[in-house]
């Protein structure tokens, strides 16, 4: 939605705002009690929170579906201030921080946030998770929580060891009843979860006869705004605090953004204005006497689910919250604070997503992950990350410095050498060492896997080669990465082998004045291909299995191996000036192939493949002069030009797909072609005894797009295969 936007119909907002907001107040309300219990904060804080967030980051922020509120993430850090500096205090903190949003908003940074490393972003949301759980499986036995993870730990036997039953059951009722609720049917998990959870322990709670301790609230949300209080003391401390929450509920929002925008791409946030609606409503909340906010990913996704088309659904929300703080305070006083701990806990093991952990290892990232999760639970969120930025950056030094070298003998007698990684001068110790390895007078192959190689490098291994051979040994350069020899420095060296063999390939043609581009080329696949193609040659020396006979035209633009995704060995290739099949004739070219790889190869199948702009249908249309030899030639297709100018079905289905009629007469030609070969005795044998199969393809040029031509019409390739009606293509 833009600034011009008009904003939504009535009719949208009652149809899709309106339920959608419904459903986001309902995973709200539990989720915010729990946040403000699991931050040591008035439980009517997270109730003012949600609703400040609703209403204001709805109406200001930059996003019209991302749904903001008190967030587990950032509970770690408010109960650690709570503890500090007391309630009134984080209010004032509060409101610096989104004073603090407010201005990375007007300074348009908020792009950069998103350069943190996701790995970085996961761990942190993990330590934020074991924190969690940490603290508040202390309450779900029935005590209160513990000032740090650590000290959480080794007051854990002794929790346990007097554990209160009846706070026990309803809080792992509540996580059972998550637990089993997201196997249930999607009609039924239209209803959330959370709220499922909490109403029916806190239910259970009031049937059974259980000793329970249940939420402290003292009065309605109107009675639990304050002003907020000034601190005393040093001001250092209190500046680290309100950059920790500003970062932390920063990096949050503008993930939550992404994910939301992905869902939605016809929509994007504006993340400057949505930084600027964050510190705003950050300063209300704060103002208020309510917990710091952010957008809340699970709320965010939980509107854009349920339909939401505007700002409304988020507005509204937030006025539910609102009502229900205001009017209904008596039935959060019946919540048990254990429902609320089993909640909090699971969200906490939720937070360490297997997912996370097994492409961090994947990506080779495992170690950056354990030490932001360590650090993160250790210290804080703040050094945490900074931590886990460090060791980010350092893995990605490493990487960038990494090289691998090795030399080892091969059957033949030959030697490898394999180069990977950055090749600098910092390989220069490991790889003289390894390039010593090698016996004199040995030919040897060098494969260069490298994506950087310096100057240093590239001299060491030009001299080296230079002085085997001229020892009278052989070097083969193969060049697989990204970096090349003969642009390590500026201009080629004087006596470098890899230069040397481009060099020796083409100075003839140079004597002559230009260079051979042939030549070139083959120079370029002896240091590139070469190495990777000779094993798989190597298995088809007595192998001449080809599965498939192509004729084409030998026209230079058709490839029979890219547009078929075919390999060496797999086509049996004959091309001719207009992809022709003269059987029967004086001429035998075509014959003779066709009888050897049916008889000799066993081919399966037997394919035409004409394509668009071919100069041999216009010489037959007549719009260009064909020639003495040519028209020679073109004699065996005058039967497809007398189809054509009759009206064959092809031409047709080939005008309705929007063909010209040199292209048209082209596949015309394909579905003759294929006719010819069909009937041909060889063929036909072929196809009843072993179930040759004849195709016919046309490759439009302009497109890049092959098309099946059948004996009667054309079709995408793969459409006949589902069904789909042949025309347009």
């Amino acid at each position: 939605m833009t600034d011009n936007d008009p904003g939504p119909s009535l009719k949208s907002v009652l149809q899709h705002d309106l339920p959608a907001s419904v459903v986001v107040f309902l995973v709200a309300l539990p989720l915010s009690l729990g946040v403000a219990l699991a931050s040591g904060a008035p439980v009517v804080a997270g109730l003012i929170a949600a609703a400040v967030g609703g209403v204001v980051a709805g109406l200001l922020g930059g996003s019209a579906i991302q749904v903001s509120g008190p967030t587990a993430s950032l509970a770690v850090v408010v109960a650690g201030a709570v503890q500090q500096f007391g309630w009134a205090t984080m209010c004032f903190i509060t409101i610096g921080a989104g004073l603090l949003q407010i201005l990375f908003g007007l300074s348009r940074i908020a792009r950069a946030a998103l350069g943190i490393a996701p790995v970085v972003v996961h761990a942190m949301l993990a330590g934020i998770g074991v924190i969690i759980a940490l603290q508040q499986v202390h309450v779900l036995l029935g005590g209160t929580t513990v000032s740090s993870p650590w000290a959480s730990i080794v007051a854990l036997p002794r929790q346990v060891m007097s554990v209160q039953k009846g706070d026990l059951f309803v809080g792992l009722l509540v996580i059972a009843v998550l637990v089993g609720w997201q196997y249930l049917p999607r009609r039924v998990r239209v209803v959330p979860g959370p709220l499922v959870a909490v109403v029916a322990a806190t239910g259970v709670s009031l049937v059974l006869p259980l000793t329970v301790e249940r939420v402290r609230l003292d009065g309605s949300l109107l009675d639990g705004i304050g002003l907020p209080g000034l601190p005393h003391g040093g001001w250092a401390p209190i500046a680290l605090t309100m950059l920790t929450v500003a970062l932390i509920a920063s990096v949050e929002t503008l993930l939550s953004a992404v994910a939301v925008d992905k869902m939605r791409p016809g929509q994007r946030t504006d993340f400057d204005r949505e930084l600027l609606g964050q510190g705003a409503a950050n300063m209300a909340s704060g103002a208020l006497g309510g917990l710091p906010i952010a957008a809340v990913i699970v709320r965010s996704i939980t509107n854009a689910n349920a339909g939401a088309r505007s700002r409304a659904a988020t507005v509204l929300h937030g006025c539910w919250i609102l009502v229900f703080a205001i009017a209904l305070v008596g039935l959060v006083r019946q919540i048990p604070t254990a429902a609320l701990a089993g909640l909090l806990v699971l969200i906490g093991v939720q937070l360490v997503k297997l997912a996370h952990i097994k492409r961090a290892r994947r990506t080779g990232d495992l170690y950056v992950y354990l030490v932001t999760v360590v650090a993160v639970v250790s210290l804080n969120l703040l050094q945490g990350m900074v931590i886990g930025l460090i060791a980010s950056f350092a893995l990605l030094l490493w990487r960038v410095v990494k090289f691998t070298i090795a030399a080892v003998p091969r059957p033949d007698g030959t030697w490898l050498v394999r180069i990977d990684g950055t090749c600098t001068f910092l390989a220069a110790p490991k790889l003289t060492g390894e390039l010593a390895k090698v016996p004199a007078g040995v030919d040897v192959t060098v494969e260069l896997s490298v994506d950087f190689l310096d100057h240093a490098a590239c001299e060491l291994l030009s001299e080296w080669a230079d002085a085997r051979e001229a020892a009278g040994g052989a070097v083969d350069f193969v060049e697989l990465g990204t970096a090349r020899m003969a642009r390590a420095q500026d201009g080629p060296p004087e006596h470098g082998h890899a230069r040397k063999a481009v060099d020796e390939a083409i100075r003839p043609w140079r004597r002559s004045g230009g260079v051979d581009p042939i030549a070139a080329g083959i120079a370029a696949y002896h240091r590139g291909h070469a190495h990777l193609m000779r094993p798989h040659l190597d298995g088809l020396r007595h192998r001449p299995d080809a599965d498939t006979f192509f004729l084409t035209c030998a026209d230079a633009r058709v490839v029979p191996n890219v547009i078929t995704s075919s390999g060496p060995g797999d086509l049996f290739t004959v091309r001719n000036v207009g992809n022709l099949v003269p059987v029967g004739g004086s001429d035998v070219s075509v014959e003779a192939a066709l009888i050897y790889a049916l008889d000799k190869l066993d081919v399966r199948s037997v394919v035409v493949c004409g394509h668009s702009g071919c100069g041999a249908m216009e010489a037959l249309y007549g719009k260009v002069q064909a020639g003495p030899g040519l028209d020679d030639w073109l004699a065996h297709a005058q039967p497809t030009l007398a189809a054509f100018q009759q009206g064959h079905p092809v031409a047709e289905a080939a005008r309705l797909a929007g063909f010209g009629p040199v292209d048209q007469l082209g596949m015309v030609n394909v579905a003759r072609q294929v006719q010819t070969l069909a009937d041909y005795p060889a063929v036909r044998a072929g196809i009843e005894e072993r179930g040759v199969a004849v195709s016919g393809l046309f490759f439009d040029l302009a497109t890049a797009r092959v098309i099946e031509v059948t004996v009667d019409g054309i079709t995408e390739f793969g459409a006949a295969r589902s069904g789909v009606a042949a025309e347009p293509v």
